[in-house]
């Protein structure tokens, strides 16, 4: 199954951005499970779009008004979810944030 860990924190996690993920990208690609990712510019750098009524409607900032951001994200392939989240715990974010986990929805035939 494929999943997607949704690292979240709120503003003191920039204070981690930098540290890295102290050997846990290196040990989920020996394990093979790392499909993607990448993190985040800041949630003030972000734009919301929604269409009303065929309007287009533009915010700037992130749509959710809460302390907790996304800031990044990896995409896993793994047995279940078990897996995802003995694989999600072991992430450094989830020692001073959240990490959301969600399985993809199959592709419809045809796409990948």
């Amino acid at each position: 199954m494929k999943y997607l860990l949704m690292m979240c924190g709120d503003e003191t996690a920039e204070e981690h951005a930098n540290e890295g993920c102290g050997g846990w990208t290196e040990e989920m690609e020996r394990r093979g499970v790392v499909r993607g990712g990448a993190g985040l510019r800041p949630p003030s750098e972000a734009t919301t779009v929604r269409v009303r009524d065929d309007e287009l409607l533009l915010t700037d900032g992130p749509f959710a008004e809460t302390k907790e951001q996304i800031g990044g994200f990896v995409m896993i392939e793994c047995a279940d979810l078990d897996e995802a989240i003995e694989i999600a715990a072991k992430h450094p974010v989830a020692g001073y944030g959240t990490i959301e986990i969600r399985p993809l929805l199959d592709p419809p035939p045809g796409v990948v």
